[in-house]
């Protein structure tokens, strides 16, 4: 598959990784950042000037059957606990990474209260969850569909002031990545000779064609409505006492 075709179908963890890449540019040398859910620890090397420290449960062993089957190892974690009780101070850290795992929290909310309470006044956390997705990482896998409408609710309640939420990628993205998934699904499930037409429209149309096209109108008219989920920056702008927030960012 060209390289092109790979950045169309694999958009959502691509845009992800450039976002959090952004977001490591952004932070001066020596800030205190904690990655909860870090999980394999994959954007450790992005935080190398950052004063970087993981959390996560530890308790996923990877995924074997069904079509999402995923190989897992943890990256070294600093603090193995559940989100709702990490056992850090109040206000330890200047910025907060969590991607991709609320929805495998049984309370989001209160996870996110305790995202809050560990970030400094004045702090940003930056957060992603899929809006929609396929189960994964079973069998902790409870929640899908977060909205932006979500976090303009919940993160203000945490203390929590919403700076952006920003899709990624829109309809015809999205299309074009589960065009591509079922085109791939089918041609593992049924064979087709070369001189099946179905051979041709798999792989040519769904697999090639169609998701350059859509790509191309998802750039021309983004409908976010159907989005795979969401980047969010929200900044703490009070405490459990109600302090002012700080000036400027971390």
């Amino acid at each position: 598959m060209s390289a092109d075709l790979r950045e169309i179908v694999d958009f959502n963890p691509r845009n992800r990784e450039r976002w959090v890449r952004s977001v490591a540019a952004r932070l001066a040398p020596g800030t205190q950042v904690l990655d909860v859910g870090a999980g394999e620890c994959r954007y450790r090397p992005l935080f190398a000037h950052c004063d970087y420290q993981t959390h996560d449960f530890c308790r996923y062993e990877g995924t074997r059957d069904g079509v999402l089957r995923q190989e897992w190892n943890y990256g070294g974690i600093d603090y193995v606990s559940d989100i709702t009780a990490i056992p850090v101070a109040d206000e330890s850290f200047d910025a907060v990474l969590c991607t991709e795992v609320l929805e495998h929290v049984p309370e989001p909310i209160a996870a996110l209260r305790e995202l809050g309470r560990i970030l400094k006044i004045g702090g940003r956390l930056f957060l992603s969850a899929p809006l929609g997705a396929g189960l994964h990482q079973q069998p902790h896998h409870y929640y899908g569909g977060y909205t932006p409408h979500f976090y303009r609710r919940f993160l203000p309640a945490c203390g929590l002031e919403v700076l952006h939420v920003v899709p990624n990628g829109g309809f015809y993205r999205h299309l074009a990545q589960e065009l591509n998934r079922a085109a791939g699904l089918i041609q593992k499930q049924r064979r087709y000779s070369r001189l099946h037409p179905l051979h041709w429209l798999l792989r040519l149309g769904l697999r090639q064609y169609l998701p350059r096209w859509l790509a191309q109108l998802d750039d021309e008219r983004l409908i976010e409505e159907f989005t795979v989920g969401y980047h969010v920056e929200a900044r703490k702008v009070r405490g459990a006492n109600g302090q002012p927030p700080a000036v400027g960012p971390p």
